[in-house]
């Protein structure tokens, strides 16, 4: 997206920066007619609005103003065409204390961006849309988050639109495509139509990838298998695709991508049309084609290539299990060349560079201590993907129109493969992890799964970093951790016994303070034990040591004890031990390990 902001006034400088810093921006300006500023030659450019916006209004997506609303609107008074063309226009006060998306808060997502910027910046949401206040789904809208594209008149969807407000009956008929919407609050109050149902033309918007229809989302679940001569133009593929999709009233919007075989890596005219159409192209080998049973294998295709089918076969192949051939292969021949087109449908979407992950580190418990970057992601993220504790812990920043889904502890690897299938849907994903996800959390099993994917097929992905248990209990015990420190998690179900040993005997050597992750659990009840008898050989007895349990939750915890007398029995999986090193101390329950400064 082209994105810019525009400050009316010098006061309006550190928000600008801000805003860029945070990518809600690539150009920032300052409202002015003079470079006399040295700042604002290097930050900034000067110009006047309206010569900017002379310059810009055709090619940009939203404007973010900061300064007056007024002011705002006799701008861009003049500009001003028609809601499905105008970009999205969102005004900031100087002081960041009032965000107001003006414009654009369907079809520009600049109701989203500007939550987005409150829960970085700060801020309040000032807003009168019927949407957010009846909790209704932004019909012309919502399907961007979910990967589709939409079609029919602009008349038609604000009819529907107007209807919804009026508290009027909306009815959907999904035939294709992710339905994890209706789970949403807003989605739940849609009345769902089934395939063989009598639609309701001024009340009813559709999920498929027909065109016929004046108000329809288009989930992208149609693959392309093409098969060509050597060097046939991108016009006759191009030509001959349109064909097959007119005569089946099919949607360009619900293709997902392109197949064909390997040795088509270098075929112009395919790699043309998928730039053309911004389309990802999925090459198989030879080897893969064979094993997909078509309708019409070829002798000759078998014989020159080395599979009996490359489109219907290339098609079916992408579209993976449960796929549908829509369309048997046609062959479309002229002077330029010729080539053989299939089309198979989808159970899935696949729109990977529409589609991010972000993982999020939830903090230790509660919501305070969740960061303003969290935040941010989560009001960007349509779905939300944790353990049940986790995602209570922070639904009260949950929008009506986001969608919550629930798994159980142990269930790690199927959480981040969901997110990532999510993800390649063309789904903005929130993986949650309590703490800092980077510390025992998620982001590192996804990153793991991630590299397993080719990288032109890989869903954008952000860590998101977050309070960690251990800082907080720290914190709440004074600085046991302001000098060399390490941490260790005490469970064996990842990591060999052996070496968490080797871990904590290191750990020893180096004088390090320790804090242990994982502790003790009714299954593992003598490992505790067992380190606290290593660190009793290489420390005294009397080493000042922290049990903090529930860390930033209703029941926290903290109490000191000696390596002497830490109390097992009051030890479980919810608590973080800190083990102090050789000039921790405990003075007046301050728990501190110096780093030398008053010696200096």
């Amino acid at each position: 997206m082209k994105r810019i902001a525009i400050g009316l006034s010098n006061n309006s400088k550190e928000i600008l920066k801000r805003l860029k810093k945070a990518n809600f921006v690539k150009d920032i300006y300052i409202s002015g007619s003079s470079n006399d500023d040295e700042e604002s030659n290097e930050l900034f450019r000067v110009e006047k609005p309206r010569e900017i916006l002379i310059k810009k209004w055709p090619e940009i997506d939203l404007i973010i103003f900061i300064g007056s609303i007024a002011a705002s609107i006799r701008i861009i008074n003049s500009f001003l065409t028609s809601k499905d063309k105008d970009p999205g226009v969102i005004v900031i006060d100087n002081k960041c204390s009032k965000i107001v998306p003006l414009i654009g808060l369907h079809q520009s997502n600049s109701q989203n961006i500007a939550y987005q910027i409150a829960n970085l910046l700060g801020g309040e949401i000032i807003e009168t849309n019927n949407s957010n206040d009846q909790s209704f789904l932004n019909l012309d809208s919502f399907g961007n988050q979910w990967g589709w594209k939409r079609s029919g008149n602009i008349k038609d969807w604000s009819k529907l639109v107007i209807k919804q407000a009026k508290n009027e009956e909306i009815f959907c008929k999904q035939l294709s495509g992710n339905s994890l919407w209706k789970n949403s609050e807003s989605g739940e109050i849609i009345n769902q139509i089934n395939e063989k149902e009598i639609d309701k033309p001024d009340s009813t918007f559709h999920v498929s990838i027909f065109e016929n229809r004046e108000t329809t989302w288009h989930p992208p679940v149609l693959w392309i298998g093409i098969g060509c001569e050597r060097n046939t133009s991108k016009e006759l593929i191009a030509n001959s695709l349109n064909n097959i999709l007119e005569s089946r009233n099919l949607s360009k919007y619900s293709i997902a991508g392109l197949a064909t075989v390997d040795i088509k890596k270098d075929e112009k005219g395919i790699l043309e049309l998928a730039e053309e159409k911004d389309l990802p192209v999925k090459f198989f080998s030879k080897e893969d084609l064979s094993t997909i049973i078509v309708p019409n294998p070829s002798s000759v295709v078998k014989k020159e290539i080395g599979t009996p089918s490359v489109a219907e076969a290339s098609c079916l192949f992408a579209a993976g299990e449960e796929s549908i051939l829509l369309e048997e292969k046609r062959i479309f021949k002229n002077q330029s060349g010729a080539v053989t087109i299939a089309l198979a449908e989808s159970k899935n979407q696949y729109n990977p560079t529409h589609g991010e992950i972000h993982i999020i580190g939830s903090g230790p418990g509660d919501i305070s201590f969740l960061t303003n970057n969290a935040k941010k992601a989560l009001s960007r993220c349509t779905i939300w993907i944790g353990y049940k504790m986790y995602l209570d812990l922070i639904q009260s920043l949950k929008r009506s129109d986001q969608v919550l889904i629930e798994s159980k502890l142990t269930e790690e690897k199927e959480r981040c493969s969901k997110a990532i299938k999510l993800a390649e849907e063309g789904i903005k994903v929130a993986l949650i992890s309590s703490g800092e996800s980077g510390f025992y959390g998620m982001a590192g099993l996804l990153l793991e799964l991630l590299q397993k994917i080719k990288k032109e097929y890989r869903p954008y992905f952000e860590v998101h970093p977050g309070i960690s248990s251990v800082q907080l209990a720290a914190a709440i015990s004074g600085a046991p951790l302001m000098n060399d420190f390490c941490s260790v998690s005490l469970s064996d179900k990842l990591t060999p016994w052996s070496l968490i040993e080797k871990r904590i005997q290191g750990a020893l050597l180096g004088d390090f303070v320790i804090a242990l992750f994982n502790p003790q659990s009714i299954e593992r009840n003598w490992q505790l034990k067992s380190v606290i008898e290593v660190c009793l050989q290489s420390r005294h007895g009397d080493t000042p040591v922290l049990i903090a349990r529930q860390v930033g939750r209703e029941n926290q915890t903290k109490k000191f004890f000696t390596l002497n007398t830490i109390p097992f029995k009051e030890i479980d999986m919810l608590s973080i031990i800190i083990i102090g090193n050789s000039q921790t101390t405990l003075v007046d329950e301050i728990f501190l390990t110096p780093r030398g400064y008053l010696q200096n």
